[in-house]
């Protein structure tokens, strides 16, 4: 059966995959940036003799061709760039660049991707279609490398009737994955607040227009957008964290700079919204003496699984891994560009087990204490070569 052919391959190339990861967390690079990680990968894809293709500046496309005969096509996506953040953990692979980290675990896609293929270059006579391997750039960082892949063709030549791709969970323990089907992520827009009014002595507030109090009804009355705009059944954050005045104890500054996050899950709700926060925030300002430039900065769609794939996919982990280790996802309101995918074929995004309490290894991502229990890696592997084998209809 191909099951266990693939479960003896995942097994015989897990150290490697573990070496794959420590190699890449240990070397990290930003988004726009993985010229290193691009190289490792195209040394393991050529290695292997796996061709490949350049995509989006440091991104990598592979393709592996069935033996069999089959028209279909699979895509399987891993993103490959890190975060700047310094590193709070002290293993022997943490980060050699200071200030960069692989906190959302984008080491662990990459090097289970690599395996998968390993996997999967290894099993070419027992099943018949085409699988395309996306490691992709700067996920973190808008416009997003996905966007850019897809405008320069990685979803042509071949075409791919569907696109997987995994992601680590802290909150999951290893061993374990989780599936949602429909709307799953949310999009993220960016804002950009500048509140002017007329600086001046602490002391005297009436000769001056105090953009920091200006600034501060405009935050609380844009959460009146949420509250009392929003169908309270759709789920929707407004969120603000950088406010700079940069005055002092006795001194009105000029301007207030605001910096924040809009999220939801549906789009005609996500374009009325910018609409009612541009309106209300530059009208506010105005009734009280400022004046606003409400900047946003529009970023990733929301992430829909599409649901027969989801269903295929989530049956094939079941079988592969055991119905017990198979969990339902929640709708998750951070972002992911995979969702630029999903809005233009069949997209099945799921989580990939990384907890374990006693390996002190479900502190959230984006943190400085993220890490994985690698013994995810011996799934993440064999879990995505069965699910792409089996949706090719082998």
């Amino acid at each position: 059966m191909i099951k266990d052919k693939i479960k003896d391959l995942a097994e015989s190339i897990f150290n490697d995959v573990v070496g794959y990861r420590r190699h890449i967390h240990a070397n990290p690079e930003l988004s726009f940036k993985e010229f290193e990680t691009s190289l490792y990968i195209k040394d393991k894809l050529a290695k292997w003799g796996i061709e490949f293709t350049d995509c989006a500046n440091t991104g990598v496309v592979g393709l592996i061709k069935g033996n069999l005969p089959s028209g279909n096509v699979i895509a399987l996506r891993a993103d490959m760039d890190a975060l700047p953040i310094n590193e709070a953990n002290d293993k022997p692979y943490r980060s050699k660049n200071h200030g960069v980290m692989h906190a959302c675990g984008h080491d662990v896609h990459t090097s289970s991707l690599l395996g998968t293929a390993y996997i999967l270059n290894q099993l070419k006579d027992d099943f018949g279609g085409t699988i395309k391997l996306i490691f992709q750039p700067a996920e973190e960082l808008l416009p997003g490398g996905a966007s850019i892949m897809i405008k320069e063709g990685v979803l042509e030549n071949p075409k791919p009737q569907a696109i997987v791709g995994q992601h680590v969970m802290p909150l999951i323990d290893a061993g374990k994955v989780g599936f949602r089907s429909g709307i799953y992520m949310a999009s993220t827009d960016e804002l950009y607040v500048t509140v002017t009014g007329k600086g001046g002595h602490g002391a005297q507030p009436h000769q001056n227009i105090d953009p920091v109090v200006i600034a501060s009804h405009i935050i609380i009355a844009l959460q009146q957008i949420v509250s009392r705009n929003a169908d309270p059944r759709l789920p929707s954050v407004l969120s603000f964290g950088k406010v700079i005045a940069n005055g002092a104890t006795n001194i009105i500054p000029n301007e207030v700079k605001i910096e924040g996050t809009f999220r939801t899950l549906d789009e005609n709700w996500r374009n009325e919204a910018h609409i009612r926060m541009k309106k209300m925030a530059e009208g506010m300002a105005e009734s009280m003496g400022g004046s606003c430039d409400f900047d946003i900065h529009r970023g990733y769609p929301f992430l829909i699984n599409e649901e027969k794939l989801t269903a295929n996919a989530r049956s094939f982990a079941e079988d592969f891994l055991g119905k017990e280790n198979v969990i339902d996802l929640d709708i998750w309101m951070a972002a992911e560009d995979f969702s630029f995918y999903s809005q233009v074929t069949d997209a099945c995004f799921y989580r990939l087990g990384t907890g374990n309490i006693a390996k002190e290894t479900t502190y959230s991502v984006h943190t400085p204490k993220f890490d994985i229990d690698e013994d995810a890696l011996k799934l993440s592997t064999g879990l995505m070569a069965y699910i792409a084998v089996k949706q090719l209809g082998n």
